[in-house]
């Protein structure tokens, strides 16, 4: 006989010439001489020394173990005393039950979807992020989801984890906010075919974002497209001058003409207007001209509209005066006047009054 002593903690399992006996647990125990026992940490994975299924025969050694099998397409999350510790890929696994407290969580990887028993936490983990695919949608995105290039649903903003495995995910995602197109340094020629460059916007949103990226590719460029086209059409409708005159109901035209096409396409447009009408460099010049020979037409108008009203100005003057001698007389010496304001020297002499020398030298009698 012999004396085996098992301490706290440990365990001890008895075989006999390869075959296995018991379980010893903590104390002393006396053994047959052709007995041997192996030692185990409570706080380990038991790794068997022969298969589970013989060990697990034994009903006392079975309740001591939590006894997990995990077979293909699955994985075994292991936490100890509430933290993920372990992974486990297809196989069996022992775990003695006494000193720590395990939970198990079999994850299923023939599908993507992650069941409500694994919590995010876990997910962030690690020895975990292997095996999961994460895709984030911004606050002002929404995203389609594509399942082996199948829709399945539409992501509002957010994080979402699934299973990585042999099934595909794609997601396409669009922004959800107010957009704005513009379309720049388009060269149109107009109904008199003058050559100008227009920069024109467009303000929209998408509304519907199954038709805007699965109903269509490149939707943003097809509504850039369906905006120039329309606003090729109607620039060649108008002279320059009236699209200079009309710039905003030609603006509400194309607006109203492409809200059908925007709405294909899965977006809605909100609002157009022109920004600039450029004109090209020799049509740039002849305007120049044109506006320059038009307020010179303008001043011409002005000037001969002054020269008119002071010339009858002057006639009703004149007919006044005629008829009557003392305003004819102070008109004349209004003159005298001013002109002496001007002389800085007047030498008169003796023979008569000095306002009618000076009357004589300023002034014809009538």
């Amino acid at each position: 006989m012999k004396k085996v002593r098992i301490n706290a903690g440990k365990v001890g399992l008895v075989f006999k010439k390869g075959d296995y006996q018991k379980v010893l647990t903590q104390g002393t125990h006396w053994l047959g001489f052709y007995n041997d026992v192996l030692m185990y940490d409570l706080t380990k994975i038991f790794v068997a020394p022969v298969a589970l299924e013989i060990l697990v025969r034994d009903k006392e050694l079975a309740s001591m173990i939590h006894y997990i099998e995990v077979k293909d397409a699955e994985l075994a999350l292991v936490s100890e005393n509430g933290n993920l510790k372990h992974v486990l890929h297809a196989g069996k696994y022992a775990f003695w039950k006494s000193l720590i407290n395990y939970e198990f969580a079999m994850v299923d990887l023939s599908t993507i979807d992650i069941a409500n028993n694994i919590s995010k936490t876990m997910l962030s983990q690690a020895i975990l992020r292997a095996y999961v695919r994460t895709i984030e949608v911004a606050a002002y995105e929404k995203a389609v989801l594509l399942v082996d290039d199948v829709f399945v649903k539409i992501l509002e903003s957010g994080t979402y984890h699934f299973w990585k495995n042999d099934i595909t995910i794609k997601i396409a995602k669009a922004d959800m906010r107010q957009l704005q197109l513009e379309i720049a340094g388009q060269e149109l020629l107009t109904k008199d075919k003058a050559a100008i460059r227009i920069n024109f916007y467009t303000q929209y949103k998408v509304v519907h974002i199954e038709k805007a990226l699965l109903g269509n590719k490149d939707y943003e460029k097809q509504l850039y497209i369906a905006m120039q086209l329309v606003l090729r059409a109607y620039i060649g409708t108008y002279t320059l001058d009236e699209l200079l005159e009309r710039k905003e109901s030609i603006a509400e035209a194309v607006f109203e003409d492409t809200k059908k096409a925007a709405a294909e396409l899965g977006v809605e447009v909100l609002s157009c207007g022109i920004r600039d009408v450029i004109l090209t460099g020799e049509m740039k010049d002849i305007m120049n001209q044109v506006l320059i020979a038009q307020k010179k037409a303008q001043a011409n108008i002005i000037t001969r509209r002054e020269e008119t009203a002071s010339n009858r100005s002057l006639l009703n003057t004149a007919k006044l005066m005629e008829e009557n001698d003392m305003l004819f007389k102070l008109k004349e010496m209004e003159y005298v006047e001013k002109i002496t304001e001007k002389i800085g020297e007047i030498t008169i002499s003796g023979n008569g009054g000095m306002v009618q020398q000076l009357k004589e030298i300023f002034s014809v009698s009538k």
